[in-house]
């Protein structure tokens, strides 16, 4: 039995390998190094804002009412370092 041309094996032929791209070409390098890199900056421009423009210090309104003088008496012992 003879065999017809188009049953025999193709001859196998070494390709070259594919070239891979560069690193800064994929998506997913600029993912893993984008994403620390936008919370650092978005802390630095978070810290200048609050060095930039800190909020006033509010005082405590005084007892207005004299039933609320004992009240701001004993909040002010508790709150009194010990010693």
């Amino acid at each position: 039995m003879a065999r017809s041309p188009a049953a025999q094996p193709l001859p196998v032929t070494p390709e070259a390998p594919e070239a891979s791209p560069a690193w800064w070409r994929l998506p997913i390098v600029w993912m893993v190094i984008g994403g620390p890199a936008l919370v650092v900056v978005a802390s630095f421009t978070t810290l200048a804002l609050a060095i930039l423009n800190p909020d006033p210090v509010l005082e405590a309104p005084r007892a207005r009412v004299a039933g609320e003088v004992p009240a701001e008496a004993a909040r002010n012992h508790a709150a009194a370092p010990r010693r």
